[in-house]
């Protein structure tokens, strides 16, 4: 068997290290225009907020001009903000959301 070739297989090790996605906080900013009672409402629709804690957190927004609302994944905050965003467009309110990373 003087012709005969060897296969070689090298063995590829997987990276098992999997780690959780940079979370992002959503933030609504307070302005003007915007109703409580619309800002209320995007909570409770959009992050299932109770009636509550939503009416605790517009009260905070519009004390302190803005209020990180939730921390997500980036896909997710950034869907959520374009969505509220688009709410409030419809409903003829300037609402800004910004999406800002989690300081560790």
């Amino acid at each position: 068997m003087s012709g005969s070739s060897i296969d070689v297989k090298s063995k590829i090790k997987p990276n098992l290290s999997i780690s959780e996605p940079p979370l992002y906080r959503v933030i609504y900013v307070n302005d003007e225009k915007t109703t409580m009672e619309f800002v209320i409402s995007s909570l409770i629709e959009f992050f299932e907020y109770t009636s509550e804690t939503a009416e605790a957190v517009t009260v905070d927004i519009h004390e302190k001009g803005s209020a990180a609302v939730a921390l997500l994944p980036y896909e997710i905050a950034e869907q959520k903000g374009i969505e509220i965003t688009l709410s409030a467009r419809s409903n003829g309110f300037p609402l800004i959301i910004k999406i800002e990373p989690e300081l560790s």
